[in-house]
């Protein structure tokens, strides 16, 4: 079975490290419109599917990254330290890792979330790419989007697609090696899209999406239905982007996330994210829409919502969901 650490080295082969004082790199939390939910490969975060996202612009991860002093990693989130028992700093620390130089050499990480932390926002994607674009900037690489995409993904298997802006199409790929599962930019513009971002609840969710995704892949009887599920949703919301159908990404992006929600309440024990304030507000977007406003939502594995409308429609979704936060992901 291939390591991580060997993907590594293929990704560095040949590239010496010329480390800098301090580096910082912003990464965007993206959002799929076709879910990734499952692995073929844990270790190296190797998807069964293939999957497409749009991502947030502003809202995401800042990461500034330096050598430490001492002998060991300090890290800190939202300009607070965390004890090294963490479950962030752990995670941290573990991809690290992977590219440290030498077993001496240690990091002085500093993140700065501005979406929710494991909340279902996407966080870690946002985190790890962000991380990723650091330590390349840091030991002076110059990798590809592409090696940064396949790096990334060792730390968290969405932040391949947290690398660039806009559409974006990661390839579960076949290879042993996963040197051939990376995302790239899908190219289409659509600058009346926008994406509102609908915080619910804040608090860390109870099962997190490593240990969700294990959980349906073993016991879900329906999981087997999901591959073929994706390949349609995947060509019709290709088919949606080039015609700018938005009725169509809508419908492929909402019936998508629910097919997974589905799947994580067919796992045994039973997987749900959503809260009854998650309920009340597809409610009152299946109401909004029955009255004539062309408005949808996804979800990720947590209980927000991510509100899916054009930009003639903003001030209506606005007003029945005032708290929402507006990302123009064109524009």
């Amino acid at each position: 079975m291939t390591s991580a650490r060997h993907v590594v080295r293929t990704v560095l082969a040949g590239r010496e490290a010329h480390p800098q004082k301090t580096v910082s790199a912003y990464a965007p939390a993206n959002i799929a419109l076709v879910k990734y939910w499952g692995k073929r490969d844990e270790a190296l975060n190797l998807p069964v599917t293939g999957s497409l996202s749009i991502s947030l612009g502003p809202l995401g991860s800042q990461v500034e990254l330096a050598r430490a002093k001492g002998a060991a990693d300090g890290v800190w989130l939202n300009g607070k330290p965390l004890p090294a028992a963490s479950p962030f700093a752990k995670r941290a620390s573990a991809y690290l890792d992977l590219l440290r130089p030498a077993e001496d050499f240690f990091f002085d990480l500093k993140a700065r979330n501005t979406v929710p932390t494991a909340a279902g926002f996407a966080s870690s994607a946002s985190g790890f790419a962000a991380l990723a674009k650091a330590v390349d900037g840091l030991f002076g690489w110059g990798l590809s989007t592409r090696e940064l995409s396949i790096l990334a993904r060792l730390g968290s298997g969405s932040a391949a697609r947290s690398l660039e802006d806009g559409f974006v199409e990661w390839h579960a790929g076949t290879a042993a090696d996963g040197m051939d599962s990376f995302a790239e930019r899908f190219g289409a513009e659509w600058p009346e899209l926008r994406v509102g971002a609908v915080v619910l609840c804040a608090a860390e969710k109870p099962i997190g999406s490593r240990e969700g995704m294990r959980r349906s892949v073993e016991t879900c009887e329906f999981y087997r239905e999901w591959p073929g599920r994706v390949a349609k949703d995947l060509a019709a919301l290709k088919a949606a982007i080039a015609r700018q159908d938005f009725a169509a990404l809508g419908a492929v992006a909402e019936a998508n996330a629910l097919a997974m929600h589905a799947l994580m309440a067919a796992t045994r024990p039973p997987i749900v994210y959503a809260l009854p304030e998650t309920v009340g507000a597809m409610r009152k977007i299946w109401a909004a829409r029955e009255a004539g406003l062309s408005l949808w939502f996804t979800m990720d594995a947590g209980p927000n919502v991510k509100l899916l409308f054009e930009a003639k429609d903003e001030s209506n979704v606005c007003a029945l969901f005032p708290g929402v936060e507006v990302v123009a992901p064109f524009g």
